[in-house]
């Protein structure tokens, strides 16, 4: 029987037990199916490693594998903070966590960086390219995107005069 065949599973066979079944891979295989990972697998693997073990799910991402891990993890990091170990754990403050992850990105990215953090919002967007993560922490959505801001040095002339109005 080969490797592929030993892995499927009829649809009676996973019915019948209680649990997702299981797959066991041998060594051998496992370093094969490493082998044969392109490296854009390999990041796009260790940053599902990174969100399932901070408890995020990602669920949509325009945004380098670097700044969505640092996203996932401040956010779960603001999250996970009580005051005392001893209290029960306080409702978290959701504009407390968006500015900081907005102040946070700025800080770090430069400015323009804007953040919304709810149980149920709606959202239509337009993004700088590269700066676009959504994602949510137990029952919180968040929302980060960063926009394009461009300086006004001086007024641009219009063609009526407030005093013509």
């Amino acid at each position: 029987m080969d490797a592929m065949a030993s892995r499927r599973y009829t649809e009676e066979e996973a019915d019948s037990k209680q649990h997702h079944p299981t797959v066991q891979i041998s060594q051998p295989e496992a370093t094969v199916m490493t082998q044969d990972r392109s490296p854009a697998e390999e990041v796009r693997i260790k940053l599902a490693a990174i969100a399932l073990s901070l408890n995020v799910r990602l669920r949509s991402s325009d945004m380098p594998v670097d700044r969505q891990e640092r996203a996932l993890r401040y956010a779960r990091s603001f999250l996970d903070k009580s005051p005392s170990s001893a209290a029960p754990k306080p409702r978290p403050n959701l504009t407390l966590l968006a500015r900081a992850l907005k102040k946070e990105f700025d800080s770090a990215y430069g400015v323009a960086w804007h953040c919304v953090v709810g149980k149920s919002f709606g959202s239509f967007v337009t993004h700088s390219p590269g700066g676009f993560i959504y994602f949510s922490i137990d029952s919180l959505f968040i929302l980060l995107f960063k926009t394009e801001v461009q300086l006004v040095t001086e007024l641009e002339p219009s063609s009526q005069s407030v005093d013509s109005l």
